[in-house]
This record gives structure tokens, sequence and C-alpha cells, in this order.
């Protein structure tokens, strides 16, 4: 999907997208058949959880920091944002019934169906178990300090990078290459060695998380098999086998 049709899609602007795609938030990915900067499925999953978190007012800054770390627990953040829009969605039918009992001459005088103290203790809620989660961890910090000052093209760079391993590990797969093969161990040792060098230092514990993670949360592994079907599996597998041969 080319970047004027996913703007409509979203009822947002295309220097919108080109905002997100320059702070990093959100990125499209390069087509090798024309050359043009596509969205895909997994892009357009990651725009829709921008929005939603923008309805909950969170800065974009702290929206990238939430989407890009590798622990998020993605059905809480879920169910955090359900509980808010349904306070909202109560509080504006009680603005509304009052604006009805108006229009019919019924005056209330009534000022109650417009507090937000409601509203307000979830988000705070919300954002303060966020900043527990996400924003305590070593890892966490470290990759914000290190990005903070990325331009548009070194994020470019880096997606890029990242867009060319995921390949990689795909073309094993498809190749009927083992996980547990020195080529596709390799490659996971090449993909520990990406996040440590642009992100943060990714020890192997992380990398063991990254593996059973990349299976469990079916966004994750959408997106990584875009590469090719059966990527995400091939990459656990891969990962998990590379660190057995560290400890062996």
């Amino acid at each position: 999907m080319r970047i004027n049709e996913a703007a409509e899609l979203a009822g947002v602007t295309v220097r919108t997208l080109h905002h997100y795609d320059k702070i990093g938030l959100l990125s499209p990915t390069k087509s090798a058949e024309n050359g043009y900067r596509d969205y895909g499925e997994a892009e357009l999953l990651r725009l829709q959880q921008i929005m939603f978190l923008k309805e909950m007012d969170f800065p974009l800054e702290e929206i990238k920091e939430m989407l890009d770390e590798p622990g998020l627990d993605r059905r809480r953040m879920m169910e955090a944002q359900h509980d808010l829009l349904l306070k909202k969605k109560q509080r504006l039918e009680k603005i509304i019934a009052l604006l009805e009992a108006e229009m019919r001459g019924e005056s209330k005088m009534s000022f109650k169906e417009f507090d937000t103290k409601e509203i307000d203790a979830c988000r705070k809620k919300y954002a303060d178990e966020a900043r527990e989660k996400w924003g305590n961890t070593a890892a966490f910090k470290e990759s914000e300090e290190r990005t903070k000052n990325y331009d548009e093209g070194k994020w470019q760079k880096v997606n890029q990078e990242q867009s060319e391993i995921f390949a990689e590990f795909a073309a094993l797969a498809a190749e009927g290459i083992r996980p547990d093969s020195s080529e596709a161990m390799a490659q996971a040792a090449k993909w520990q060695k990406y996040i440590s060098d642009n992100f943060y230092t990714c020890t192997d514990e992380i990398m063991a998380g990254l593996a059973e993670m990349y299976i469990a949360d079916e966004r994750f592994k959408a997106n990584l098999d875009k590469a090719g079907d059966g990527t995400a599996e091939f990459m656990s597998a891969a990962i998990k086998s590379y660190i057995r041969s560290k400890n062996c």
C-alpha cells in the first residue's frame, strides 16, 4: 500500500506519515520490485497502535519507546486502551444525555458530566504501569539514549539492515537449512550484534526472551513472516540453538 493510500485509510495526512518515518516511529518498507516505500499489514497494525496510544494522550516520543520495547505486553496494552476508551465513551454519553435534556427544555444545570477525573486516573495508572515495566530496564534506557539523536538517514540505514537480516533468515528457511546449522546460528549471532550495535546490549538472556516472543506474540510473528512463511519459527529456533551452543 502506497503512502497516500495508507494516509487515506487511517484518516491522517501524508505529511503525518512522513513525520512518523522521520522520527523512526513508523517506517514503511522499501519494495524491491518498484523501489516505492510501501505500508504492509505489520506497518498498518503499528499505525493502529500509534493511534490508540494517541487517544490516551501519550506524546509521540513515549509511544515510540513503548512500541519499540522488546518486552512489550501487547495484550495488556490493548486491555488498558479498551478500559480508557470505554470511560471516554461513558463520559461522552452522559454529556449527550445532558444536552438532549436541555434541548427538551429539561434544564438540569449540571456540570458533573464534564468531569474527567476518572479518565485522568485511568490514563495515569496505565502510564505508571508502562513506565514501571519498560522505563526502568537498563536495555530501555540504553536504547533511548542511543537512538535519541538518530536522524532520518540513520533510521533508514537501521531499518534497511533489519529488513536484510530478516530476508536472510527467510532464505535459509526456504532452502531447508536446519535452524541448528552453523549458517543459521551465524545468522542469529548477526541479529544479536545488530541489536547491540544499534539499540542496546543484547545479552544471551534477552536473546532467549526474544526467541520466545517471536512465536508467542502474533504481531511479531506476522511481521517476521512477511519476509517469508515460517521465518518467525525458524528465527526463534535458530536463536535458541545459538544460545544453547554458547552455553555448552
